[in-house]
């Protein structure tokens, strides 16, 4: 089980402002878009001042940007906005966000440009791993044990306690190794399931 499972209950809470924001003439697109900008703009901002107090910015974002995620795809799903375009800004604007939220905790000694680093790639691996099985006749793969929410958890708790001065000792890399491993976990499950799930094809 991952967070990812407790969407259902978090949409059912959101519906009322999203129907809201329907009204109001709001796009999926558009609430998408703006969630990438916005998560370029605080990670360039966190990793440009280097001031720890700043690190709060990132839970408190990822928390909202959960809320803005949830959203794009109601509107798509509940108000007749699906598109083809709507699905490449869905998946890459993950993607670009992700990257440059992450991005700050390379400034932080105790990880270190590259440990951050590969947990970027890997989690863009993650993704790929899941669209990759939806292009090739399976469902969209969610799967843990390190999906999208459990990240923004993860970094959400590091760039809290950084943020409210937690000291990060030498040993701390260990948790984003933590991270890395869980995440090549989540890569190879996904493929193995959308694997099993696919239609056999004649001469393969």
């Amino acid at each position: 089980m991952t967070l990812y499972d407790l969407k259902p209950a978090f949409q059912a809470r959101l519906r009322p402002h999203v129907d809201r924001l329907a009204e109001k003439g709001v796009t999926a697109n558009q609430v998408t878009l703006a969630a990438a900008a916005i998560s370029v703009v605080v990670g360039l901002l966190v990793m440009a001042s280097g001031a720890r107090p700043l690190f709060l910015l990132i839970p408190l974002w990822l928390g909202l940007r959960m809320a803005f995620n949830a959203a794009d795809g109601m509107l798509a799903r509940e108000h007749g906005q699906k598109s083809r375009l709507g699905a490449f800004f869905n998946e890459l604007g993950d993607v670009v966000s992700d990257a440059f939220l992450y991005a700050p905790f390379a400034i932080l000694p105790a990880f270190g440009p590259g440990l951050v680093a590969l947990v970027v790639l890997l989690s863009i691996l993650t993704e790929f791993a899941g669209v990759l099985a939806q292009a090739l006749g399976a469902s969209r793969r969610y799967d843990g044990p390190l999906g999208k929410s459990d990240r923004a958890l993860v970094f959400g708790v590091i760039g809290t306690w950084v943020g409210f001065g937690g000291l990060l000792p030498d040993w701390s890399a260990l948790a984003l190794w933590a991270v890395a491993i869980l995440l090549a976990a989540t890569v190879v499950k996904r493929v193995r399931v959308a694997l099993a799930e696919m239609p056999a094809r004649a001469g393969e």
